[in-house]
């Protein structure tokens, strides 16, 4: 039992209407991860995720999930004791000091620490004393994390949990959940748009495209099984013909020369073409665009 994953997903699919907002999506998470959950706007990340937590249908009698071994929706209130959930708008009571909100808290929740809570708010601007109504957007995130963060739960899902914050919040942000929240016992799913800013944190990645999932990895695997070669323009026209996911020009801040040009495959190319280029690691806002891009548009970098 202390094996199984906290998230299971089988053929999952999830509908509005005629709308699959969802499409047939498999994965697992265990337990000690970071996953990053990523697509562009309309993918179905919202949808998925609140789906983990009971607020969407599943769609048809073929599709399974399981979070930390329980139904969603029919073991919603038992779920909720070890799964915590911040969607992609940090919502308090305006009116109410954020010492509070722990009392508060400490009332509703059965696994919440009050005590944790204050350690936690200690780290950031955030005064017992303040009403959310003085707080700005950032701190407002800071106070919302300190109190999930502050119950002892097994999974916590994040949709956009840094959206509108400045860079310097958002640091501070994953600063804190890396460091008062992983433990290697517990797992994070974050989506969100700064792929840059949190891929150091990941150690898995979710890729949505449309409803449906074009990658489940780890950055281990993720390393091994896509190769990236810089090279110059003189092999353009060999490179292009080893047909790889993606080209674009390189950055000389990443290693690039300038004027090169980067080729990504899936998988390593013959020696013939690995012998045109230097291999770099290829980032995951890489990856993203050459998986998810629309094959009608040129999404090339040229």
């Amino acid at each position: 039992m202390m094996n199984e994953p906290l998230v299971e997903a089988r053929s999952v699919s999830v509908a509005y209407g005629s709308k699959r907002a969802v499409d047939d999506v498999s994965f697992t998470i265990p337990k000690g991860r970071v996953v990053g959950l990523l697509g562009h706007n309309g993918a179905g990340k919202t949808t998925l995720m609140k789906a983990m937590v009971g607020l969407a249908n599943i769609t048809g009698k073929e599709g399974s999930l399981r979070v930390l071994g329980l139904h969603p929706q029919q073991q919603r209130v038992q779920l909720l004791q070890g799964a915590c959930y911040i969607p992609d708008v940090a919502i308090l009571p305006r009116w109410a000091r954020v010492g509070d909100l722990i009392t508060l808290m400490s009332g509703l929740h059965p696994r919440f620490s009050a005590d944790r809570a204050r350690t936690l708010l200690r780290r950031t601007s955030v005064s017992l004393g303040d009403k959310v109504k003085s707080l700005s957007k950032g701190m407002v995130v800071q106070a919302h994390l300190a109190l999930i963060a502050a119950i002892d739960a097994r999974l916590m899902i994040l949709d956009e949990p840094t959206l509108g914050l400045d860079v310097i919040s958002r640091k501070a942000f994953y600063e804190m959940l890396v460091d008062e929240w992983c433990d290697g016992e517990r797992s994070v799913l974050i989506s969100t748009h700064q792929v840059e800013e949190i891929e150091s944190l990941l150690s898995d990645v979710l890729m949505l495209n449309e409803g449906k999932l074009v990658l489940s990895i780890s950055l281990e695997d993720m390393d091994r099984r896509f190769v990236a070669l810089n090279h110059d323009p003189e092999a353009a026209e060999r490179m292009a013909a080893a047909h790889p996911l993606l080209r674009y020009r390189s950055n000389p801040a990443n290693g690039g020369a300038r004027g090169a040009t980067t080729a990504v495959f899936d998988g390593a190319p013959p020696d013939e073409v690995l012998a045109l280029g230097q291999r770099v690691r290829p980032s995951l806002v890489d990856l993203f665009v050459a998986l998810t891009r629309k094959p009608e548009l040129d999404r090339q970098h040229f």
